[in-house]
């Protein structure tokens, strides 16, 4: 096989899957609809999406199940053997199935059904068969309109594998939306990954205080402030009133700035004079990823902490947030 015969092959394959996603978005109406308010009741009631499969639908459907149940909507992906053994004990009667068989007739898949209905649970069948036993015994069938396979023998589960796991997804993202799923909700989900740190960390988990927090009073002079920072190993140093008020800011930025400008030493020269008045600030208790916001629409290094009444009680620096795994 040639390199132009395997490339040919890799685009023919996209292609029919491509067009398979299509046709099965084309066939979305309102039976999808249904679908959707029976889910909604039953998580409403307490219950759960118990999604079961078998061959390649079993990979197919523990997605589905894990992407259903990180965005909220409580869910479990249920092995049609192992439930034969014993795990139908994870299913109640509040709960409802989704059946995933593109044939219809996987022998595991149907088996299960008359226990299924034993439990008193309802069932949702995924077929692309109309006429399938799965179809027959399902009280709502989502048929999936996907055309051919990939395979060029049209065998290997491939576009319809495809299709199944888009509609699996199309349906926890309406249940995601209908059930008032919120950003903040997302992250409680996923608190070790990076979207979890940055959605549940707030300000004053990551800010600089204590030793490494630099505070001056107005009295303060330029190489005060240079010896404070380079001790602290601060890029900045804050200004306050003796009350801790915020007043001001200066940055390793400021000292270049000012370095390179007119005039003699400015070693000496008050903090008060060259300080920025009125610089931008987080609240203790905001998010970080407010905090990720705010530096990159104000363009800075580092940014003071406040407390409700405005006094400073720490410092970001924006250095600090790859280290974190904010960035």
């Amino acid at each position: 096989m040639t390199h132009d015969e395997m490339l040919a092959r890799a685009h023919e394959t996209i292609e029919t899957e491509i067009a398979g996603l299509r046709r099965a978005d084309a066939a979305i109406g309102p039976v999808f609809c249904d679908i959707v308010e029976a889910m909604l009741a039953t998580l409403a009631r307490g219950g759960k999406i118990v999604v079961t499969g078998i061959g390649k639908n079993i990979h197919v459907g523990e997605k589905i199940a894990a992407t259903m149940a990180s965005t909220g909507s409580t869910a479990m992906l249920l092995n049609p053997v192992q439930a034969m053994h014993g795990d139908l004990g994870m299913v109640t009667a509040a709960d409802i199935v989704l059946a995933i068989s593109y044939s219809g007739e996987s022998d595991e898949v149907i088996r299960l059904i008359p226990s299924l209905r034993r439990i008193g649970v309802k069932i949702i069948g995924m077929t692309g068969k109309a006429d399938s036993s799965l179809a027959k015994n399902s009280d709502w069938v989502y048929l999936i309109d996907c055309g051919r396979e990939a395979c060029p023998f049209n065998m290997a589960p491939t576009t319809s594998t495809t299709a199944t796991l888009a509609l699996g997804d199309a349906l926890a993202m309406v249940l995601l939306e209908a059930r008032g799923f919120k950003k903040e909700n997302f992250a409680l989900l996923h608190p070790a990954g990076a979207i979890g740190r940055a959605l549940l960390f707030r300000v004053k988990d990551i800010m600089r205080t204590g030793d490494r927090l630099v505070a001056l009073g107005e009295g303060a002079t330029v190489r005060d402030a240079v010896l404070a920072m380079t001790e602290a190993k601060s890029g900045c140093a804050c200004v306050t009133a003796p009350d801790g008020t915020l007043l001001g800011i200066f940055t390793d930025g400021d000292l270049r700035r000012l370095l390179t400008g007119a005039g003699g030493d400015p070693m000496g020269r008050p903090i008060a004079e060259v300080m920025v008045r009125h610089p931008v600030s987080v609240p203790l208790d905001a998010l970080a990823v407010q905090v990720l916001n705010i530096f990159e629409s104000h363009k800075l290094d580092d940014l003071p902490v406040v407390d409700a009444s405005g006094k400073l009680v720490g410092t970001i620096d924006i250095q600090d947030l790859p280290r974190m795994k904010i960035l």
